[in-house]
């Protein structure tokens, strides 16, 4: 399976801290938020990546990322030079998804659960029709809702109801068999001229083919693309990490997942020195497992 990351937009509901640069290259805590994403990925243990986004920004995330060789992955990007909507990513990626399965996960939105990466592998391998994740919410007429009976058959899709019929949200998180881009390609765009994701959700839905997961009150996650979501986001971190819980370290999770090796990460984190904290945070987990 691929890994699109969806890393466009202009994110101008956080003016003016997002106007000179992505906002999802700003900060959650002590990294930029693509690591969080990024590391979803690498925890469903998806190495082949591509990152779409806008134009000005492309030589800024390839300034951070590289060509991910440094993790042991693969990284490719591609620019959306105009807003279409989040199914438009893979018409975007088309050339890049193949023949292959595909997840999709937006750029602001971070997950964090101890069996999360099992849970994504299982959705890997079914390797037919759509797997989506439910998450309850307060507001979910903010959301795609996702209203489902007792065992989890999915009865209906909505994009931001104004009556919904559930709390669960649909989270910026999917993956799909490689039917994908045909079924975005008859997609119409809706009233605000987007390709929409709920369109093509409920395409799978209509096959019968769309699997929904709800991840329960030991998941986290965060759409932050609000300054009050923002800072809620990096006060969870801090707390977790200070408790020696690390979360979106894109170099921990490549070593673990055995995209790289050990003497390999410590070659690449000794250019950083010894008075940066996010490296010596990794240089004292590779001494740990030694």
């Amino acid at each position: 399976m691929k890994g699109i990351i969806l890393a466009g937009g202009a994110g101008t509901r956080l003016f003016p801290a997002s106007l000179p640069i992505s906002k999802i290259l700003l900060t959650i805590y002590n990294k930029p938020m693509i690591y969080y994403p990024l590391s979803t990925f690498l925890r469903a243990g998806i190495k082949d990546i591509l990152i779409i986004t806008n134009e000005a920004d492309y030589e800024n995330f390839r300034k951070l990322l590289g060509d991910g060789s440094q993790i042991g992955i693969n990284i490719k990007y591609r620019i959306q030079y105009v807003q279409k909507g989040i199914a438009d990513a893979f018409l975007i990626g088309e050339d890049f998804i193949e023949k292959d399965s595909v997840a999709l996960i937006l750029g602001d939105n971070i997950f964090y659960g101890k069996n999360f990466g099992n849970i994504m592998k299982k959705a890997i391998l079914k390797n037919e029709g759509a797997t989506v994740f439910g998450y309850k919410v307060p507001d979910p007429e903010r959301f795609g809702v996702i209203d489902f009976d007792k065992n989890k058959k999915v009865l209906s899709l909505e994009e931001k109801p104004t009556n919904p019929k559930s709390n669960y949200a649909v989270t910026g998180l999917y993956f799909y068999d490689n039917n994908v881009c045909k079924y975005t390609q008859s997609l119409k765009p809706s009233l605000r001229g987007e390709l929409e994701i709920t369109d093509l959700n409920k395409i799978y839905l209509e096959k019968g083919k769309l699997n929904v997961e709800i991840l329960d009150k030991s998941f986290k996650w965060f759409d932050t693309g609000t300054h009050e979501s923002m800072l809620e986001a990096s006060n969870y971190v801090n707390k977790m990490e200070k408790n020696g819980v690390t979360i979106g370290c894109i170099e921990e999770i490549a070593y673990k997942e055995s995209f790289i090796s050990a003497k390999n990460l410590w070659k690449n984190l000794e250019k950083f020195g010894d008075k940066n904290e996010y490296y010596n945070n990794i240089k004292k987990l590779l001494v740990s497992n030694k």
